[in-house]
């Protein structure tokens, strides 16, 4: 498998409204890589700066100093379309809630990422949509509303739907926070096969002392920073 870096951080840090009384910083020179095939908890108590800094690495937010690099390609001075275009290609994100659009089925949930960017997805990225249906168990629910789901089985097509650009790095914030101990486990089993079958980079967020212990390292945050 590659040791390939395919998240670099660099003293970055964040500060909301900057250059006004109420400027508040949350990160505070954060350095740290990822790499190909790693399977990393990320924990620390509720303000410690966790989804500030997974928002900053998934591009969905901008750092106000520090640099951040995606495969080695620096990321400051993209402009949004390039962000877009770089977190498109590259990055899958799981959140706590699923955000499935209940008008759609499910198959079309999970081709929702490749509809967004070329319309009509081709045949062989349908195959593999299929493929990750059937790898989180919901092959026979590929047509059925997504809104006609329970809570784990929503959770499962957000992985497959966070997978289906086979993305170099996945994004899990909190994404058993909302299911009950069995689902939760069943739930993680699912990102440690993927993790384990694409090589992908994967960073998940978790409140649960369960979970983090079953990734094979674990970053903790405090008051913004790494602590260990």
């Amino acid at each position: 498998m590659s040791n390939e870096v395919v998240l670099e951080l660099r003293q970055l840090c964040k500060v909301f409204e900057p250059d006004t009384p109420r400027a508040l910083q949350v990160l505070f020179d954060i350095d740290l890589q990822l790499r190909a095939g790693e399977l990393t908890a990320l924990v620390g108590p509720s303000g410690s700066g966790k989804s500030t800094l997974l928002n900053l690495m998934g591009l969905l937010d901008t750092p106000s100093k520090g640099e951040l690099l995606i495969q080695g390609q620096a990321t400051a001075a993209l402009d949004d379309t390039r962000r877009t275009a770089l977190r498109a290609h590259h990055i899958g994100f799981v959140f706590q809630f699923h955000h499935l659009i209940g008008a759609f089925n499910v198959l079309d949930n999970v081709l929702m990422p490749l509809m967004l960017q070329q319309g009509k997805p081709n045949q062989e990225q349908l195959e593999y949509a299929h493929y990750l249906l059937e790898a989180v168990g919901l092959a026979d629910l590929a047509q059925r509303s997504a809104k006609a789901l329970s809570g784990g089985q929503q959770q499962r097509v957000a992985i497959a739907r966070a997978l289906v650009n086979r993305p170099a790095l996945l994004l899990a914030d909190e994404p058993t926070g909302n299911l009950d101990t069995q689902t939760a486990d069943e739930v993680f089993t699912l990102f440690e096969q993927f993790n384990r079958e694409t090589g992908c980079a994967t960073l998940i967020v978790t409140h649960d002392p369960l979970l983090s212990a079953r990734c094979p390292r674990t970053i903790s945050m405090l008051d913004g920073r790494i602590v260990s």
